[in-house]
């Protein structure tokens, strides 16, 4: 193990992320890696349903943790580890066996977690999780929205709903 350059950390899954291929994620931050989270990634990496299907454990911390948490949108500056379970495959026919594996190493490694993730590890049916991942960030976020895209133009993503206007924080 050794420190990662950023580029390298952002480059980690393009081999993974070609054309055409169909890619499910799950994520989750630790505070630590317990023997019992260990144990249950390593049960499902013996049951991985294809062979571009990964889970990816990477070590947080270092410049990033010595950022405020409000400084910025990004709160899991606290969290030492991030997990994401990476499912990848090609035929439509695997979707629900390979999302279905990916849900549960989740799960069963939930209780283990922080209960943030990282924000663009997010999945399309993860809606209820964006204000989590943003934590108390979240409502001046809110305003941000409310301010810069109040019809939500840009929401094709899952993003941050805009705040009712009498419940905006102040921007700065």
């Amino acid at each position: 193990m050794a420190p990662t350059p950023y580029a390298g950390f952002q480059t980690a899954f393009d081999p993974l992320l070609t054309p055409g291929g169909r890619n499910y994620w799950k994520s989750n931050n630790f505070s630590t890696l317990t023997d019992a989270a260990l144990d249950l990634m390593i049960a499902a990496v013996s049951r991985l349903p294809g062979p571009e299907c990964e889970i990816f454990v990477a070590q947080l911390g270092g410049a990033m943790a010595r950022v405020e948490p409000a400084a910025t949108a990004f709160i899991g500056r606290d969290a030492r580890y991030i997990m994401n379970v990476h499912g990848r495959w090609s035929n439509a026919a695997d979707d629900e066996r390979v999302r279905t594996w990916a849900r549960g190493v989740f799960e069963d490694v939930a209780p283990h977690a922080t209960g943030s993730g990282y924000v663009n590890f997010l999945t399309e049916d993860e809606a209820e999780r964006v204000a989590a991942s943003y934590g108390g960030n979240y409502a001046r976020l809110q305003g941000v929205k409310q301010r810069f895209d109040p019809d939500n133009l840009f929401r094709m993503n899952l993003n941050i709903a805009p705040a009712h206007p009498a419940r905006l924080q102040t921007i700065p």
